[in-house]
């Protein structure tokens, strides 16, 4: 993988543990020659590893629509910033320019992003790894619904193995770099009654 999109938090947290992982990532991005694709952002767990990446000589990508533009929380220090003029338009880009997707902590526009690449590779529009950091158990409560979705019958079980979940940033790109994506199979199962 050679370009991946970050969806995190334009905040810290509570915790510097997040802090420290978003650092890390950064970090090993620049060290393995990845590209960061990301939202635009100076602030928060985006400011933080785009600032790790960009402190190594790193590749960085930023995508903000106009809106986020005019809230002056573009980060300057990004030479290739593409602007546009929609959320849902920043998601096209940033999927047309990466290879994988990782999600660190954050708020409802992260998971937002999280579930929106999850749904194009559960319709088969895309095969792309879908990483999760799972830092401190941050993801926990959303994995235990993810489990609860395909005991109940919303979810089949091939989708729900499609997020890859990792505790630390090693562990998470190794099991990005092998990810082999599900067989093409009816993404409505017909029920018959």
């Amino acid at each position: 993988m050679k370009r991946i999109v970050v969806f995190c938090g334009s905040s810290l947290g509570f915790n510097p543990i997040y802090k420290e992982a978003a650092t890390e990532l950064g970090n090993y991005f620049a060290k393995n020659k990845i590209a960061l694709v990301y939202g635009g952002g100076k602030i928060g767990m985006m400011g933080i590893l785009a600032d790790t990446i960009l402190a190594h000589n790193g590749e960085v990508i930023g995508v903000i629509p106009q809106l986020l533009e005019k809230e002056e929380v573009v980060h300057a220090g990004v030479e290739e910033m593409i602007v546009c003029k929609k959320m849902s338009e920043r998601k096209v880009i940033m999927s047309k320019l990466i290879n994988g997707y990782i999600t660190l902590p954050g708020g409802f526009g992260t998971l937002d992003e999280l579930f929106e690449a999850l749904t194009l590779n559960q319709l088969h529009i895309e095969q792309k790894p879908v990483g999760l950091l799972n830092i401190n158990g941050f993801f926990d409560p959303i994995l235990l619904q993810l489990d609860k979705m395909v005991d109940e019958g919303y979810l089949k079980q091939t989708n729900r193995n499609m997020l890859i979940v990792g505790a630390s940033v090693n562990d998470l790109m190794q099991k990005m770099n092998n990810y082999q994506a599900p067989e093409i199979e009816h993404v409505i199962r017909k029920v018959v009654s």
